[in-house]
């Protein structure tokens, strides 16, 4: 009986965290589109949180149908005449079922502005989402704004070998200005080069020194493998003096969004290099591609560490759902955005069929990344699985 409940207790840990976070982003992301569509007059008839069976709901005074369903993994808006929830539509077809009253709610008759602009608004409420936490987090809890400094140069490191000296003040990194100690190994762990450009202050005077780091083979925080960049210094802060600063609210409104296109960013050029690596010239470690158990393990993990660190999760999440949104994939918001493009540049309607057949390519797209990222989720915790399911079973 113990173990059942040990059991139970370890799933719960990590999967009632992964489902507020899930819910949280997911709700942002629909009522972006629900919002936009209905400022433009499109009907709405069903706001789904998850898919299949619907678990409990209530229709608003606009025929909307909100709705919490079984498989909580997701969500969607189906706007009014869609007969699929992707929003797929034949214009020909729609005019011969719906009169021309019907058509003014029609998502299909509307301009293109208004259209993409609808499929718009969900990956930009993600980044509204997260530009209102770090807004808020920088204003009332605060931003490390503390100087860092070279502590301790370790032997025969990189450092070592390619110029870096104790007591260096770090200015920047790749590019990237150094604002407090947490950014130095944020800059070199997401760093793509075969060398990290440090620029530092000696004696008064700036360097720019370049550190090929060594690729070490480790674990990450959660235990999974990770081929980790290493240049060999300790950080610690400038004249020992931790500046830690609650900023005004155009400050923090400056480093939100420079957050945001920061992982924005760092997302965009990793993406490139996993795939670049699968014809074998890229960088990036492809284990580190994750998916929803992957997801649920973080979010349990920082979940522990306390409603902040776990709120600062949401953020990152919302930013990744909203800029994975944007690719140009059927199914997702960019290839909608991109369908709708195309037919009016080829002033012409596609057929049925032919957005039928570009859903199917969309399918594949996602249903081969979960397969993949899955797979790296099981492999990565392997190991842990079977030693919770083998204590439970002895």
């Amino acid at each position: 009986m113990i173990e059942y409940l040990e059991l139970l207790r370890i799933i719960l840990s990590y999967l009632v965290p992964f489902l507020i976070l899930l819910t949280i982003v997911v709700f942002i992301h629909e009522y972006g589109h629900y919002y936009f569509a209905r400022k433009y007059r499109v009907g709405v008839t069903i706001f789904s949180v998850g898919f299949g069976k619907e678990l409990f709901g209530w229709t608003d005074k606009n025929g909307t149908r909100w709705r919490f369903s079984a498989i909580p993994f997701g969500g969607y808006v189906k706007f009014f005449g869609d007969h699929s929830i992707f929003s797929d539509f034949n214009r020909d077809k729609l005019r011969k079922k719906y009169n021309e009253e019907e058509q003014k709610k029609l998502l299909a008759f509307k301009p293109l502005y208004q259209r993409n602009l609808i499929a718009f608004g969900g990956p930009l409420a993600n980044f509204i989402l997260a530009f209102i936490i770090f807004v808020s987090v920088f204003m009332f809890v605060g931003k490390d704004m503390t100087p860092a400094s070279i502590s301790e140069v370790q032997k025969e490191s990189p450092a070592e070998i390619y110029g870096l000296k104790q007591n260096d003040i770090l200015l920047n990194i790749d590019g990237n200005k150094v604002e407090s100690l947490l950014d130095v190994s944020k800059f070199i762990m997401l760093s793509t080069g075969d060398f990290v450009e440090f620029v530092v202050s000696r004696n008064d005077q700036e360097y720019k020194l370049k550190v090929k780091p060594n690729l070490v083979e480790t674990v990450d925080d959660f235990g999974n493998p990770l081929e980790k960049r290493i240049v060999g210094i300790i950080i610690g802060p400038n004249n020992n003096k931790i500046n830690h600063v609650k900023l005004g609210p155009t400050k923090a409104a400056y480093y939100a969004v420079k957050e945001i296109f920061f992982v924005s960013q760092k997302t965009l050029e990793m993406l490139w290099g996993y795939i670049q690596k699968l014809w074998g010239k890229g960088y990036g470690d492809l284990r580190q591609l994750g998916g929803p158990i992957k997801i649920a393990q973080i979010s349990g993990e920082v979940a522990k560490m306390g409603i902040l660190p776990f709120i600062m999760i949401i953020s990152y999440i919302s930013i990744s759902l909203g800029l994975f949104n944007l690719f140009p994939i059927p199914l997702l918001d960019g290839g909608h955005i991109a369908l709708n493009t195309i037919e009016k540049f080829r002033g012409k309607e596609f057929q049925i069929e032919t957005l039928e057949n570009t859903f199917r390519i969309g399918i594949i797209i996602i249903g081969s990344l979960m397969i993949f990222t899955v797979f790296n989720d099981v492999n990565s915790n392997l190991n842990k699985i079977i030693g919770y399911f083998g204590n439970f079973l002895n």
